[in-house]
């Protein structure tokens, strides 16, 4: 993606919630080279941040209600996340968490989309994101797959005030024309259980190396290494949990 840091309306930061963040732990670290460091204050609830060097990247995380899904999650910095939740609810879509305090790092909530894919809020004090963006092993891209692709479109221009460009097929999102991501329509193909999502994708330096090394590391291999026609060669794979991600060659952004 074009964005190098965490702006206002983009994309901040991504967590996966997960049923044994352990095995997690070491599913990433091994595919991707992280350093998970697991905050020890019990109110924290066993969130860890995974580093690369002195970057914080990601995080990983319990399953804190019985609910909740397995799958990666991607969050969107505001400036003001209780605005921000009445301008999502003004826009069609529903909030199941309210704005809440985290520590003195930052404010957060999550909300969905009119599709029903889920996303979250950040309002940064003194934790402002990820530290590294399109770098191997880091986040690069984050895309929504949807079956309402025009309310989609309605909801977060609205919301976010993101920028919209067509590249033959795909719709990308920026930030004044800084494309960050882009949007699939979700067609007879997926099976119908399979709910609209926003889906990262880390950068790699060999794609078909991290999709083995995944399936060696009981992961799947959804979508096998392909070309897209920009040029950027891209997977989609799952681990051992169920999470799906993507994952594309560094420096190839789009």
């Amino acid at each position: 993606m074009k964005l190098e840091e965490p702006v206002t309306g983009g994309p901040c930061w991504t967590e996966l919630g997960t049923s044994d963040p352990e095995a997690a732990k070491r599913f990433y670290t091994e595919l991707f080279g992280w350093r998970p460091e697991t905050d020890p204050r019990q109110e924290a609830g066993g969130y860890s941040v995974a580093h690369l060097g002195d970057a914080a990247v990601a995080a990983l995380t319990p399953l804190y209600q019985e609910s909740q899904p397995v799958a990666w999650n991607v969050s969107f910095a505001v400036n003001d996340a209780d605005v921000a939740v009445r301008a999502v609810r003004a826009a069609g879509g529903a909030v199941v968490l309210e704005p809440r305090d985290v520590f003195d790092i930052g404010r957060f909530a999550v909300a969905f989309d009119p599709g029903g894919a889920a996303f979250q809020l950040w309002q940064a004090r003194s934790f402002p994101g990820a530290g590294l963006f399109n770098a191997p092993g880091t986040l690069g891209w984050v895309e929504l797959l949807t079956r309402v692709p025009e309310r989609a479109k309605a909801f977060y221009t609205t919301v976010f005030g993101w920028s919209v460009t067509a590249a033959g097929q795909y719709t990308q999102w920026g930030i004044d024309g800084a494309d960050f991501g882009g949007m699939i329509t979700m067609d007879d193909k997926f099976p119908h259980e399979v709910p609209s999502h926003w889906l990262p994708y880390f950068a790699v330096e060999d794609v078909e190396d991290t999709a083995r090394i995944a399936t060696e590391a009981s992961g799947t291999v959804l979508m096998e290494p392909t070309s897209v026609p920009d040029g950027r060669r891209i997977a989609v794979l799952r681990d051992a949990q169920g999470a799906m991600f993507g994952v594309y060659a560094a420096g190839a952004e789009g």
